[in-house]
């Protein structure tokens, strides 16, 4: 049962009507110092997840290699450009109700809503270990700040930020329900490794929501791809070969 990933799109589903409600009442100081809490929160996750690491060279390895062949490869870009695909469906329906807002500003938001929500590495991470493990924490930890950040997008974007959570509810089970078919093919090593890639991930994520370091967090997808064959591979084939 999808239990995290239903929480999670319902938390951006309320907290878009929230904000739409609010409307622009809340400070700009209240929403920037939010921000930063968001990112503490993050990479506070990250870390629980990093402590479980069984297999540290296969871990590091995945996150390099996975992340030069996502810049190689421009995945941040082409995400984008998806982004951009459906923010169009999208901002049909829901014109600019911002009447102080360019509409080309309003546009950029929207695309940016739709990675957060649709296409991070939290949210991507999250799917597949509950999809893997049944273990749904870190999806729920993702709702309570997914929540809170898409009340202060509907503060600009209005009530189209509602309408996001389709699309993400429909890329999380894809993720989730492939999830369930890898499961009987890992072991718990393999996990454990998995999460602590994840871990790297939010970490980094944090970073990049207090606005400290941009990453390419986008661009380090693929190592959660890798982490688990190289998890396997070390500990099968290359760590009896150092004992």
């Amino acid at each position: 049962m999808p239990i995290g990933v239903i929480i999670n799109v319902l938390s951006v589903a309320i907290g878009g009507i929230l904000g739409a409600a609010a409307g622009e009442k809340l400070p700009d100081k209240f929403k920037n110092e939010l921000n930063l809490v968001f990112g503490v929160c993050s990479m506070g996750i990250g870390i629980s997840s990093i402590i479980l690491m069984k297999n540290m060279p296969a871990v590091i390895f995945a996150v390099v290699l996975g992340s030069s062949i996502g810049l190689l490869i421009h995945l941040g870009d082409k995400i984008n450009r998806t982004a951009l695909l459906l923010e169009r469906p999208i901002n049909r329906l829901f014109k600019n109700m911002n009447r102080r807002m360019p509409e080309e500003e309003f546009q950029a938001l929207l695309v940016t809503a739709l990675v957060l929500f649709c296409a991070s590495g939290t949210g991507i991470y999250g799917c597949l270990d509950s999809g893997m493990t049944g273990d749904h924490s870190i999806l729920i930890s993702k709702s309570i700040l997914d929540l809170f950040t898409a009340l202060v997008f509907a503060c600009s974007l209005g009530y189209v930020t509602t309408i996001i959570a389709v699309p993400q509810l429909i890329i999380f089970l894809i993720l989730f329900l492939c999830a369930k078919m890898i499961f009987p093919l890992t072991t718990p090593d393999m996990i454990a490794d998995f999460k602590a890639c994840g871990g790297i991930l939010m970490i980094t994520t944090g970073f990049r929501i207090a606005k400290i370091k941009m990453f390419p967090i986008a661009d380090m997808l693929p190592a959660m791809i890798l982490v688990m064959p190289f998890s396997s591979f070390w500990h099968t084939v290359l760590l009896p070969l150092f004992s």
